[in-house]
This record gives C-alpha cells, sequence and structure tokens, in this order.
C-alpha cells in the first residue's frame, strides 16, 4: 500500500464521525473540533474522551509513536504495523474508547542496564497503547502542565535537563552553596495508585479517561510468559507515565514552593539548593517526613545526601569548586562510560574497516556531544578528541599488520623512506606506536577530519 494511500484511508477512519456525536458535543448537529477548546472547558464538560478521539489529535499521536519507534508488546506488532492496523480496526477502537469499554493488554517486561549500575525494569505497551496512550497524553497535558511548577523540568514541553543544570548553576551563583540531593527510591515502581486517581480527579471529570487510566496502571505485566498484576507503581516504558510520575510529584513541589525552597527537578532526581549545611540537614529530615507520610514514597538513603554541588552528581553533571563562579562539568562516572563505550568501538580485534568504525563513532559522539557538550570545561572535550584519535592511530598501525604494509602505508601518507622503515620495525605495541611523532605526522589530526570524524571541542 503506497504512503499516500494509507494516509488518506487513515484520515478518512480518523475523521468518521460518530452517529450523533456532534450532536451530543455542541447541539447544534454540526461537527465540531473540540481540539480548540481550553482543557479546563473539556473537564467541565465530561468529553475529554472526545478530545482524545478527536482526528487531528490521533494524526499527532500517531506521528509521535512513528517516530519514538520502540519494540512490538506482548502481541508482537511493529510500529511500521500499526498504520495498516488502524485502517481496518479504528472504528471498533474507537467505539471502545468513546464508549468506555476499551481494556489495555499487559505490559511486556524488559530489563535494561543503569548507566551507573544494575537494572531498570521497564513495561513496553503494545504499539496499539501506545497510541492510545498518546492520544491521552496530549489531551491530559493541556490541562496539567501550565499548572506544573517553574522548576521542575523532566518530561515536559519546551523543557530539558539542560536548563535543571543552568537552574541548579543559578542557585550557586546567588550564593546557596549546599545541596539537598534527594533520589526516590524505585519511584515508578512505589506510586500509590490512589493517590494518583485521586489528584488526576481534582481536574478531570471525564470517567471514562480515569477509568482507562486506572486500566493501564493495573494492567499488568507478562515477564517470562508468566502474567502478574500491578498493584502500584508506573510501568516506565508508556507515554502516560511520565505525565503521571509528573502529577505526583507536583505535590512534592508545591511544598517546596510553600516553604520558599530553591530547587531543580527532573523527573525523581531533585536538587534543593541551601545555604548551609544546617539548613541543609534540617530540609532533608523535614522532607524524609513529607516524602514517607503524605506522598507514601521512600528516599534512597545510599544515594542521597547533603553536601557541597561539586561533590554531587546532576543529572550527568556536576559544579567546579572554589572561589571562582561555579561552571558546569561533565561528572567522573559519565566521562568513564563514555571511554568505556570508546574502547568497544575501537577496540582493535574487531576487524572492521576503517571508514565503518568512524560512522559508528560518529553516531554515538553525536549524541553525546549534544548533551553533554553543554559543559564548560572545553579542555576536558579536547584531551577527549586526542585520546580518540590516538585509539584510531592504533586501530590503524594494528590493521596494517606487516613490515611491508606497514612501510608502504607510511611512505604514502608521507614519510620519508627513512622514518617509515624505522617506524614499522619498531617492535612497540600499537598503543605506544599510537603517540610517537612520525605515526602522528603520517595520520595528523587533519586526516581524522578528512575522514568525517566529528570532535568534541568544536561546535556542532
Amino acid at each position: 500500500m503506497g504512503d499516500k494511500r494509507q494516509k488518506k484511508q487513515l484520515e478518512l477512519a480518523f475523521t468518521a464521525e460518530r452517529k450523533g456525536e456532534a450532536r451530543k458535543l455542541d447541539g447544534k448537529g454540526t461537527e465540531s473540533s473540540l481540539a480548540d477548546y481550553e482543557a479546563e472547558s473539556l473537564a467541565e464538560s465530561e468529553r475529554l474522551m472526545e478530545a482524545v478521539c478527536e482526528a487531528k489529535n490521533l494524526k499527532q499521536a500517531l506521528r509521535r509513536v512513528k517516530s519514538n519507534g520502540g519494540g512490538p508488546g506482548i502481541d508482537g506488532m511493529k510500529t511500521e504495523e500499526l498504520g495498516p492496523w488502524l485502517i481496518g480496526n479504528w472504528d471498533q477502537v474507537r467505539e471502545e474508547l468513546l464508549g468506555g469499554g476499551y481494556r489495555p493488554q499487559a505490559v511486556k517486561r524488559v530489563e535494561i542496564e543503569k548507566p551507573d549500575g544494575g537494572t531498570r525494569k521497564l513495561g513496553i505497551p503494545t504499539v496499539i497503547d501506545r497510541f492510545v496512550q498518546q492520544a491521552m497524553l496530549q489531551v491530559l497535558q493541556r490541562i496539567w502542565d501550565g499548572t506544573f511548577s517553574n522548576s521542575s523540568y523532566g518530561f515536559r514541553p519546551n523543557r530539558s535537563a539542560h536548563e535543571a543544570v543552568a537552574a541548579a548553576q543559578g542557585y550557586q551563583l546567588e550564593g546557596y552553596n549546599w545541596v539537598v540531593d534527594i533520589d526516590l527510591e524505585k519511584f515508578f515502581d512505589r506510586v500509590n495508585h490512589d493517590r494518583l486517581m485521586a489528584r488526576l480527579a481534582e481536574r478531570v471529570r471525564d470517567k471514562r479517561i480515569l477509568k482507562l487510566v486506572r486500566a493501564y496502571l493495573t494492567s499488568g505485566v507478562l515477564e517470562g510468559g508468566v502474567a502478574s498484576p500491578t498493584e502500584e507503581g508506573t510501568p516506565q516504558g508508556g507515554p502516560l507515565s511520565p505525565l503521571l510520575s509528573n502529577i505526583v510529584l507536583d505535590e512534592l513541589d508545591q511544598e517546596l514552593e510553600k516553604r520558599g525552597h530553591k530547587f531543580a527537578r527532573y523527573a525523581d532526581d531533585c536538587n534543593i539548593y541551601v545555604r548551609s549545611e544546617r539548613a541543609g540537614h534540617r530540609v532533608m529530615n523535614s522532607l524524609r517526613r513529607l516524602i514517607t507520610t503524605r506522598l507514601r514514597l521512600k528516599i534512597n538513603e545510599n544515594k542521597s545526601a547533603v553536601a557541597r554541588p561539586q561533590e554531587r552528581k546532576f543529572l550527568g553533571f556536576s559544579f567546579t569548586g572554589g572561589r571562582n563562579p561555579p561552571r558546569r562539568r561533565i561528572w567522573p562516572q559519565a566521562r568513564c562510560r563514555f571511554e568505556e563505550r570508546i574502547r568497544e568501538l575501537t577496540r582493535r580485534t574487531r576487524g572492521r574497516k576503517l571508514d565503518s568504525v568512524v560512522e559508528e563513532l560518529n553516531r554515538y559522539l553525536s549524541g553525546w556531544r549534544g548533551y553533554f557538550g553543554f559543559c564548560e570545561t572545553p579542555t576536558v572535550l579536547q584531551e577527549l578528541d586526542g585520546w580518540i584519535r590516538r585509539r584510531l592511530r592504533a586501530y590503524i598501525w594494528k590493521q596494517w599488520k606487516t613490515f611491508k604494509r606497514r612501510r608502504t602505508a607510511l611512505r604514502r601518507h608521507g614519510l620519508s623512506l627513512e622514518d617509515a622503515t624505522q617506524l614499522a620495525a619498531s617492535q612497540k605495541g600499537p598503543w605506544r606506536i599510537s603517540r610517537t611523532q612520525p605515526l602522528q605526522r603520517a595520520l595528523p589530526n587533519g586526516y581524522f577530519d578528512s575522514l568525517g570524524l566529528q570532535r568534541l571541542g568544536q561546535p556542532a
């Protein structure tokens, strides 16, 4: 099926109007786009599910699910199969959503390694459920997002981790040089469903929406072929979970603002900035009671602390100390993980062509630089650039293998016969050879630039 034809069929499926629906919505019998309604008026009229099923909202949700990609859920359906499936089945799904009878499937449990060790459990909904969740998210976000704290940065439109880090830096410039670093233990697994639904019901009056959110929370997980119910938590992996987590933690944000604290929160990672260590311990003890009793969550004592900002990590960054104004720096463990990945990609026994290695490196470097390039320590990035080029010189030297091939290659790269012969005959290993002046002349920085190798120390 051609893309244009499929797109046309989807538009027809999404815009097919349920008999009498428009009359119920505006009383005039004419089609009305609920996408233009104010979110609060939608809640008042108890017609949020109609907004979810509105054609413009659905097309936006479909685009987002396709762009996000991701693996299949328990039914095995792939993202690229969603469009054709909706053409033949959307009418039924729509009727179930509008009638309050839609039932989501269980999520597939997968585990991924966490950057700082251990594993994180994700719940992967089916592609169909991801589509429905995304359509719901776009409507619910209009109701909630504008009321969230300005100090909340995670999973929100037009906000980023970089803004959270910059806010933390700004507090230090104001003289708040102690941080209360709070990490919530297994937050996504411990969210209390009843408290979450009560918070949601404060602004959402459409019982079909509330019923469906509850169904997603309790849909269960399939792990190792065994289905288990879910009585608490919001499984990570679905489009709706980040918004639900912000709704839960908005209560914490409101309390922090009420007390006049300077803070930055990104999901369950929250840093509160104070002027003294004594004030920090007082705030920590107070918040421990609040989080335990009111939110029914738990602080991870091993990962939480009162300390100087330069001693703590915040979203992969830390800060320089001393008398000078604080600068953003890459957290040492983040640099270690970066170096581990580069070692994997440039391992000399891989046997991959140099062009392929550079291509793989560029994919990784582009994403890494897009995030950690926000640091204010350019010399670190320049050091990493030099280290990567040295890794590649050692990789190339290993590929040349024999004395004859090495001498020929060195001559081709501009070395004199004497220098090429002497270097090719060296008994040093590839890593020691990689820092010698003759090899650096043969394979200068410009050579790697000509291969298209990205530099971390230069703007993208």
